[in-house]
């Protein structure tokens, strides 16, 4: 007979002292995680692992460790960011469709960040040597909505064996909201260029400055002889036989003026409607209206007006008056505007002659009347 007062049998006690240390445990458990939530800190467990940094020895360990702080974008944490990580630790861009959202900031630490991607030109300024070309390009640029290279690639005659990733990284970075652009007059005369600009982009919009031919070539002969003093007459260059009228059409600077015949290359792979073409002429009487077309071309605002540009009667051609982003006029360099060499009136004529059946063919072509005769 058991006596009264005794403990129960062994396995009673042990179901009591189990109960008893799991309700401890479960008790301390809960108290922790109150503490935690009360404290805004982080949960522990595999992904938010944090350790507190308790001496200068634990730095190593730390580093490879979450920090116990609040994550940037949380309640009383650092203000989020809009870009995430890529896999090469570099920021991604995952905020809202808008300008820029192409690429990250890209700052190097002394200056403002850097926005948008470099990208390949949507148009392109693709001739003619000696019409404006320089001038339609430095007067675009005002445009804000216009980023353009300002040398020549000269990539689609010259370097297209680099490729398209090469030629891509020398444009500057635009926003979504942009126009990238570039100009090579050369491009104009090269047989493979108008393929390999539609093998890029067959929406590509072509830009074409063109001036009387004669002119032209007087204005190219005398860039040429700029450089090499020695070279022969502008009319020993022109004629295979003067007494004759027979032109010498295998040189460049009477070649490029054939304008019509260029031409029939590009329209086997563009449309009239992708290609505009500027007047040199008119670019020097009334460059604001020859712009304001370009600009409609491009499909943007009108920004670059008659305020922008003021006559320059030392070099013969409009200027850009300064902006807002330069205190100064701009004008065009020293090789632009010299004066032309004279040739002899006979000459002149006997080209004119040559150039009037392919101008007539270009203006019907094209449907616009240039006025060169």
């Amino acid at each position: 007979m058991a006596l009264s007062g005794r403990a129960g049998p062994p396995s009673r006690r042990l179901t009591r002292r189990f109960l008893f240390i799991f309700t401890l445990s479960l008790s301390g458990t809960c108290l922790c995680y109150s503490l935690l939530r009360c404290a805004g800190g982080p949960l522990p467990g595999p992904e938010r692992r944090c350790l507190p940094a308790r001496s200068a020895g634990a730095k190593k360990l730390l580093q490879k460790s979450r920090s116990c702080g609040r994550e940037p974008g949380e309640p009383g944490g650092a203000a989020a960011s809009p870009w995430g990580r890529g896999r090469s630790g570099e920021p991604a861009w995952s905020g809202p469709r808008g300008a820029g959202r192409e690429a990250p900031p890209a700052g190097n630490g002394s200056g403002p960040a850097k926005l948008g991607s470099k990208r390949l030109p949507q148009a392109l300024i693709v001739g003619v040597k000696k019409g404006g070309t320089r001038a339609v390009l430095e007067f675009i640029r005002v445009h804000p909505e216009v980023r353009a290279v300002g040398t020549e690639p000269h990539f689609f005659d010259r370097h297209y064996e680099r490729g398209l990733e090469w030629y891509r990284s020398l444009m500057p970075r635009t926003l979504s909201s942009q126009i990238t652009m570039e100009k090579t007059p050369s491009y104009f005369v090269t047989k493979e260029a108008p393929r390999r600009i539609f093998n890029m982009s067959r929406d590509t919009k072509l830009i074409v400055v063109v001036r009387n031919p004669v002119t032209r070539a007087i204005s190219d002969y005398t860039q040429t002889l700029s450089k090499k003093p020695d070279i022969p007459t502008f009319e020993g260059l022109s004629f295979q036989n003067r007494s004759l009228g027979l032109v010498d059409t295998s040189w460049n600077a009477i070649r490029i003026g054939m304008y019509v015949v260029h031409l029939q290359s590009w329209l086997q792979y563009f449309p009239l409607s992708q290609i505009h073409f500027v007047s040199g002429e008119k670019l020097i009487t009334d460059p604001a209206g020859e712009m304001g077309k370009v600009q409609d071309f491009l499909g943007i605002k009108r920004v670059i007006t008659d305020k922008h540009f003021y006559f320059n009667k030392t070099k013969g051609f409009p200027c850009l008056k300064k902006t807002e982003s330069s205190t100064l006029p701009r004008c065009l360099g020293k090789s632009k505007g010299r004066t032309h060499v004279q040739i002899d009136p006979e000459v002149i004529e006997q080209l004119r002659d040559f150039y009037r059946p392919y101008n007539i063919k270009f203006y019907e072509t094209v449907g616009q009347d240039f006025r060169w005769e």
